[in-house]
């Protein structure tokens, strides 16, 4: 299993903790990839009310994966314990 972030920058890693997300993330397992989007609780809260306020709904994007800060240490252990859980087995890889 490889982990593969689009934009590998310091400064798209700098952003995606102050941000609190960061969508550019790929998982690579047995011949499929799969995208996740991670984000902690506080930027989901943030999102949501704005969009509510904003249009009167909110949509949640696919794949979407809640950690406490948006760190590749923090995203690499999650994706482990993801795989040991047989999550990505659950979504439809491209």
């Amino acid at each position: 299993m490889k982990i593969h972030y689009e934009n590998d920058t310091e400064l798209a890693e700098f952003e995606a903790f102050y941000k609190e997300y960061r969508r550019d993330v790929v998982v690579e397992k047995k011949e499929k990839r799969y995208r996740i989007h991670v984000t902690t609780i506080t930027r989901l809260a943030q999102d949501y009310a704005l969009e509510t306020k904003n249009g009167g709904f909110f949509l949640v994007e696919p794949n979407i994966v809640i950690v406490d800060e948006v760190t590749k240490n923090r995203i690499e252990e999650t994706v482990a314990y993801l795989d040991e859980c047989n999550f990505f087995e659950e979504l439809g890889g491209f």
